[in-house]
């Protein structure tokens, strides 16, 4: 890597006004105490619970996984940096967090796609569902889904920090992001540019052919069955799903599949804090309050507490 003079960078962070460093401290840091809750109980209840070893759960304690580290790469640093006058970081520390934070966002959205291929087997072949989607088989998807992601963040990585940095060290932004990091290069980053349009591209559309793939066959396939009651049991079955697929995607294509002259990086903030620290709050709790499985584990888990007590 090519680290020209800078061996630190100096983040703008994501106010300049000073007074509101304690309120967001506080308010972040309750949000950043909820998602490690929320994930972490739904990997351990996944876990211990036998009703949810199935093929759904499976994927789903691995999406909050990923969202543990996809919070955790950004904001324990941003929460020192709301109580410190310099908000510094090391040049490879800043290869680390962007490396990590592009690992978990691509291994989100690729397990996104996954979910939804199981539930439009589950839905639309319910009687090869345990043969097709069987362990070994689920296994593979997550190992995929993991080496895509570590794919990406290595290329995306590596090209960005073999950059020369000369105009300035101060990034324009609460963390190591792509966008405000290319602002402060002096080297051509048109292949940059490329990497980021073409990797990201590739991994996005390929998630969102999956999930249109999946869910126009399930939507085909409720409108196949003949009670009210029969269509709207299959279709709740994926709403937890669609909701964090619309979130999720949302702010992504809205952050990163547009023209680099089109970047409000001031605006982006607001966008990333969503999609890189909200986000990962979000999916324990569309999953566990729209999800009846999820709730009854829950209800067991309180029960057998009582019962210990």
């Amino acid at each position: 890597m090519n680290k020209s003079s800078v061996i630190e960078f100096i983040f703008a962070g994501l106010t300049e006004e000073s007074e509101f460093n304690i309120p967001l401290f506080i308010i972040f840091l309750h949000v950043y105490v909820a998602t490690l809750v929320g994930n972490i109980g739904l990997i351990v209840l996944s876990i211990i619970d036998k009703h949810l070893h199935k093929p759904m759960y499976l994927f789903l304690s691995n999406l909050s996984f990923v969202d543990v580290m996809y919070s955790s790469s950004v904001t324990p640093k941003m929460l020192r940096d709301f109580l410190s006058e310099t908000k510094t970081i090391f040049f490879y520390g800043c290869a680390f967090q962007m490396c990590v934070f592009v690992f978990s966002a691509t291994n989100e959205c690729l397990l996104l796609g996954i979910m939804a291929y199981d539930r439009y087997v589950a839905i639309c072949n319910p009687l090869l569902y345990e043969a097709h989607m069987s362990r070994i088989f689920c296994l593979w998807m997550l190992v995929a889904a993991y080496c895509g992601g570590f794919a990406n963040s290595l290329v995306q990585t590596v090209s960005a920090f073999c950059l020369s940095f000369c105009k300035s060290n101060i990034i324009d932004h609460f963390f190591c992001d792509l966008p405000p990091l290319f602002k402060l290069s002096c080297s051509d980053i048109s292949m940059n540019l490329a990497f980021q349009m073409i990797l990201g591209g590739l991994i996005s559309m390929s998630s969102v052919i999956l999930i249109l793939f999946s869910y126009t066959n399930i939507v085909l396939a409720i409108l196949r069955i003949q009670s009210a009651q029969g269509r709207y049991k299959a279709f709740k079955t994926c709403t937890s799903h669609i909701t964090a697929v619309s979130i999720f995607y949302g702010a992504i294509f809205f952050m990163y599949l547009r023209p680099s002259s089109s970047y409000a990086l001031q605006k982006d903030r607001v966008a990333s804090v969503f999609y890189s620290i909200l986000i990962p709050m979000f999916n324990p709790l569309i999953y566990s309050l729209r999800n009846t499985e999820v709730k009854n584990a829950l209800k067991r888990s309180f029960k057998y507490v009582k019962c210990v007590q």
